[in-house]
């Protein structure tokens, strides 16, 4: 049986692991044994850190929101159960989008929520509504 030289198929590992260390520094980027490491854990990086921005942009999304609906004497928990309850489906991202872009028609959703959640009568009295059919009247 003739013998197997397996020179090729290491040649093609190397050079991949090498290719996607490409532009790390120091012997991270032509040692292989080095290579190897700095690329398995930059994967572990990049995994853990897809989620973290995930997370970051929530939390950025919830502080927009926040500030434009303090701003019209509400908080962020009492207005998001008003959309809730105002059957209102949109998600965070694109609220704090209108929040900050397009003023008009964030406030009239919101008002919407507003008026949905004295409707509903639940909660304390929302005494900065226009009109509410809460148990008190303005």
């Amino acid at each position: 049986m003739a013998r197997v030289k397996r020179g090729v198929t290491t040649h093609a590992k190397h050079k991949r692991i090498l290719e996607q260390a490409k532009g790390f520094r120091g012997r991270r980027k032509n040692t292989i044994r080095v290579a190897r490491q700095a690329v398995e854990k930059a994967g572990q990086y990049a995994y853990r850190d897809r989620k973290v921005n995930k997370r970051n942009f929530r939390a950025l999304w919830i502080q927009r929101i926040n500030a434009a609906v303090r701003a019209e004497g509400m908080t962020y928990g009492v207005f998001m159960h008003g959309v809730k309850l105002a059957g209102i489906e949109l998600d965070r991202k694109i609220m704090a989008d209108m929040a900050m872009n397009e003023a008009a028609m964030f406030w009239k959703k919101r008002l919407n929520s507003k008026l949905r959640y004295c409707a509903k009568g639940r909660g304390r009295h929302l005494p900065f509504a226009p009109f509410c059919l809460c148990r008190r009247t303005i």
